[in-house]
């Protein structure tokens, strides 16, 4: 049977697809990436991956006369690889609608914040706004809506005194990876399923998101 194929999308550093290429590398994940794929045909998220021996694919959103017909051509890019699981990890983007709808229950995205808290960009400095006392990240089945799908799973830190943008993010980052790495491993060991809208665990319909223990496991 072949491995779980997983096609990654990124836009900046790629430490989250790092990650993954890691886990892979260690046997902590059950899985394979097919290929990853960028708007921006500099990042270092498609070094990391040719470094990897990964197919690096990217196309520029300035080629397109709409963002309908370059997600058009990025995501038929996307199925060519025959990923069973497309992850946006760091893609900044947002999707159009008709290209989400076409993929139901097959696309995840890592966001830093504790969903629905804190949707879009500059997410630790509206955490430090709003005066939160908890910050994290969380994992979410990728719909029309702007970080507006269901969530899966998610992993928390304090927000400490003193704490500014760079601090904060810079212990957010540090669960993001295993939050990823543990939600697509469920994933590709079939334990979790996105369909009908909804999320099942072993089965069962998911009644909170999963979180992420001091042990870096899910439950």
């Amino acid at each position: 049977m072949a491995a779980f194929g997983i096609a990654v999308l990124a836009s900046g550093a790629g430490t989250n697809l790092q990650a993954l290429i890691d886990a892979i590398a260690g046997d902590a994940l059950p899985a394979r990436i097919v290929a990853v794929f960028s708007d921006k045909p500099n990042c270092a998220a498609l070094q990391r991956a040719r470094d990897a021996g990964i197919p690096a694919v990217a196309r520029s959103p300035k080629d397109f006369a709409s963002r309908e017909a370059f997600d058009a051509a990025f995501f038929a890019d996307v199925d060519a690889a025959g990923a069973d699981l497309i992850v946006c990890a760091g893609y900044m983007r947002l999707i159009a609608a008709a290209e989400v709808d076409a993929r139901p229950g097959r696309m995840i995205n890592l966001h830093p914040s504790l969903l629905p808290a804190f949707k879009g960009l500059h997410t630790h400095r509206q955490a430090l706004d709003a005066g939160a006392r908890e910050h994290g990240a969380s994992v979410h089945a990728v719909t029309a809506d702007l970080d507006g799908g269901p969530v899966i799973a998610q992993a928390r830190v304090p927000v400490l005194v003193g704490d500014d943008e760079a601090a904060l993010a810079a212990r957010v980052r540090a669960i993001e990876h295993p939050l990823l790495v543990e939600t697509v491993r469920l994933l590709a060991e079939d334990r979790l399923r996105l369909r009908d809208g909804g999320i099942f665990l072993n089965g069962a319909p998911l009644t909170a998101p999963l979180q992420l223990g001091a042990n870096r496991r899910l439950a």
